[in-house]
């Protein structure tokens, strides 16, 4: 039985360490070749496009290499010195994304509550509804959020975006789950003791939710932080876009830029993550300091 767990477990961990490795090159390649010369690049990548037609691929193989023959700063100081189209893109994903993960989890937090402390047939429904809408794609609701957006003279306006994102379902759906595993004793005795509902939602249910709110916010974040669809459709204004939309933009001669802007765009989403990953885990996995 031991030899069995032992080898079991072997099989496990060496095909884990596979997964993981394939999952880690793309960004591992990505960064490794940001340090690349212009020229370097352009020798292992410059087959894959046909010179004469951008758009078109070429039938040669592209090498991969994840070790540069000579480390260049030369894209990054492109990047950061020489064109600053690059950092003001950068800065309107900031200006986009930050405000939509304080406004949505913040909005989630009180609806959360309210389906928590509240049931019913009317709040059942609603709760539905909201899981109907968590099962949509963007592609879907596109349509009536330019409308909607048309209607409010907020198209071409960065609140286009920002109010949407604001109401999203997945965070109330995902957090009133997590509220519902506070028992309902601990409430109970917050009322006894003279507690309001304010009070109960702030210094009880909240402190219960820390890694609950923690994991949402990085998962809006990093949802947010790549969106495409969303600016191209309701930001016509290319000044105004965010850097995910500037990414497919970028053209075959200036892979090496591509590389460094990519990596750079890596930095926060890897952050947040690195400073959130125990809580991230534990918010997923309904592993909360309380248990119902």
């Amino acid at each position: 039985m031991r030899k069995k767990r032992i080898f079991g477990r072997t099989a496990i961990f060496i095909i884990s360490a596979v997964f993981a490795i394939l999952f880690l090159l793309p960004t591992v390649l990505t960064i490794s070749n940001s340090f690349m010369t212009q020229g370097e690049i352009n020798a292992n990548y410059g087959v894959i496009f046909n010179a004469d037609s951008p758009s078109s691929y070429t039938s040669e193989k592209a090498t991969l290499k994840f070790i540069p023959d000579k480390v260049s700063l030369q894209q990054y100081i492109t990047v950061l010195f020489k064109s600053p189209d690059y950092l003001l893109k950068f800065w309107n994903s900031v200006i986009l994304v930050v405000p939509i993960v304080i406004l949505q989890v913040g909005t989630a937090a009180i609806a959360a509550y309210g389906f928590t402390r509240w049931r019913g047939k009317l709040i059942s429904g609603l709760f539905f509804f909201y899981v109907i809408l968590m099962l949509m794609p963007y592609q879907v609701t596109l349509v009536p959020n330019y409308l909607v957006s048309q209607w409010l003279g907020i198209l071409d306006t960065r609140w286009s975006i920002i109010l949407p994102g604001m109401f999203a379902p997945f965070s109330v759906f995902l957090l009133t789950k997590f509220m519902r595993r506070i028992p309902a004793s601990l409430i109970e005795a917050a009322k006894l003791d003279g507690a309001g509902e304010w009070q109960i939602f702030t210094k009880i249910c909240l402190p219960q939710c820390r890694s609950a709110l923690y994991s949402i916010a990085i998962l809006v974040f990093i949802d947010y932080w790549n969106m495409v669809e969303q600016p191209i459709i309701l930001l016509p204004d290319a000044a105004k876009q965010p850097l995910s939309v500037y990414l497919s933009t970028i053209n075959a001669g200036e892979v090496g830029i591509a590389f460094a802007v990519a990596t750079i765009y890596l930095i926060p989403t890897l952050l947040l993550f690195l400073h959130g990953e125990e809580y991230l885990v534990e918010g997923i996995a309904h592993q909360g300091s309380v248990k119902g």
